[in-house]
């Protein structure tokens, strides 16, 4: 890969303007394209491709492969495609599970698996990428769809009213395990083989865990059981970000269905659109958008 760049000055030393080229290989350009497809131009200039006007930065990209960054944000939208020069960390490849909803009366649990490289997460780590309950929604829906894209992953979406009759035999914990059981499965299949470095979002200790799986006809083992683990594991974190990727996608559905807002959490304003919801579509329907075991329930 190619690199140069210069920058321009005020006369107090403060930059205006940052130039980064690069020649990007292809594998690069196709991540290009999809992380900016939205703000893509046609320029109609000899040997160019397209330009791309984003937050503080033109990007231009010519036929020749090369990539020009300019503006006061250049640098920080060329870094996720500079080759540097940092120790490989010799935790990858690595495989992560987290789930998401689990405190929110209303919509499902979501449970994801990951699997990451090194090199997915050189081209990644510029997003930010963390425990989603840390980044915002509309960080999560850009994010998720180039995470979907670019790494191996299994996802279980539980809807309310599966949750509901699942719960009335297992708690919480109990399904969590069976959840990131499967998930790991599913991975599994799609990847042939588990890395060594594989990781549990912890919720309980690890001999509970394997103990609620007993019954299970394939259990994964050998995993990692850590708390906190989507901010130490890179794999964690995307799978926090796709898990509530997916469980945002069933608020979305919810809302268009039953023509209402659903507020995230147990709080006051949960029990307040609970009893809209009751007041609407009856106390037994209830079963369809909750999770009925939480005491939100009870104060209906």
């Amino acid at each position: 890969m190619e690199k140069n760049g210069g920058s321009c000055y005020h006369e107090n030393g403060e930059t205006m303007k940052t130039t980064v080229s690069l020649t990007l290989n292809d594998e690069q350009l196709v991540f290009l394209d999809k992380l900016y497809s939205e703000e893509k131009k046609t320029t109609g200039l000899p040997y160019t491709k397209y330009r791309i006007d984003t937050e503080g930065c033109v990007i231009t990209v010519y036929d020749s492969k090369k990539v020009v960054f300019a503006g006061k944000n250049a640098e920080e939208h060329a870094r996720v495609f500079l080759v540097t020069e940092e120790k490989k960390d010799d935790r990858f490849p690595m495989a992560g599970s987290d789930e998401v909803g689990t405190g929110d009366y209303f919509g499902p649990v979501v449970v994801c698996a990951c699997y990451t490289t090194q090199s997915q997460y050189e081209a990644l780590k510029s997003y930010q990428i963390t425990d989603s309950k840390a980044m915002d929604d509309v960080h999560v829906r850009k994010v998720a769809p180039i995470l979907m894209e670019t790494i191996p992953y299994s996802v279980l979406v539980v809807q309310n009213s599966k949750y509901n009759e699942v719960q009335k035999q297992h708690n919480l914990n109990a399904i969590k395990a069976i959840l990131h059981n499967a998930a790991y499965v599913h991975l599994r299949g799609k990847i042939k083989k588990l890395p060594s470095c594989t990781v549990v979002d912890q919720f309980a200790p690890e001999s509970l865990y394997y103990r609620y799986l007993a019954k299970e006809k394939e259990i994964v083992k050998g995993l990692t059981f850590e708390t906190k683990a989507e901010s130490k594991y890179f794999a964690v974190a995307c799978a926090s970000v796709i898990a509530r990727y997916h469980f945002l996608q069933t608020f979305d559905a919810m809302k268009v269905e039953y023509k209402m807002d659903f507020p995230k959490g147990a709080s006051s304003l949960v029990d307040a659109a609970a009893k809209r919801f009751v007041e609407t579509y009856g106390m037994d329907r209830l079963n369809e958008v909750a999770k009925l075991h939480f005491k939100n329930t009870k104060n209906l």
